[in-house]
């Protein structure tokens, strides 16, 4: 199976289609950020007609998880879900049928100057094609007015 991937300020699926906007970033923040993964599964005439899992997950420079606060604790941030796709009438045999998905995270507090990747596991299998990665800024440097001590007078 093909997935296209990309990171957005917003995406949402209506009538069947992804609608996305400010799509194909990866820099942001420092601060609070609203992120976006806009997924385009490209079904295989062979795998419509049966149930497809799915889970997207947030993972740090390391590989490691990466949490947010919840109501109990921190939790790991990641969705998943299912689809199943049937073969739609009039189409040929042997056709690709896409599925848009999109997964919105509000408020993401992430640390600044650092490396994360979204990773895609299609039926519990990962695939590096299926990874988004985006670091965010380093926090802005002080003014010098404020590095530097007073001069004295004299």
């Amino acid at each position: 199976m093909r997935v296209t991937m990309m990171l957005a300020d917003h995406a949402q699926v209506a009538e069947g289609k992804l609608y996305v906007s400010g799509g194909g970033w990866s820099l942001t923040g420092p601060g609070p950020i609203n992120c976006s993964v806009a997924l385009l599964f490209h079904v295989p005439w062979d795998r419509t007609n049966r149930r497809t899992t799915f889970t997207l997950r947030l993972v740090n420079a390391d590989g490691h998880p990466v949490t947010q606060p919840g109501p109990i604790g921190e939790q790991p941030i990641q969705v998943g879900g299912q689809f199943e796709v049937g073969r739609p009438v009039g189409v040929p045999s042997g056709s690709e049928i896409n599925v848009p998905l999109a997964v919105t995270s509000v408020a993401l507090q992430l640390p600044a100057g650092q490396q994360f990747t979204w990773v895609l596991e299609v039926d519990g299998q990962p695939d590096d094609n299926w990874r988004l990665s985006f670091a965010t800024r380093a926090l802005p440097a002080p003014p010098p007015s404020q590095l530097m001590p007073p001069a004295l007078e004299s």
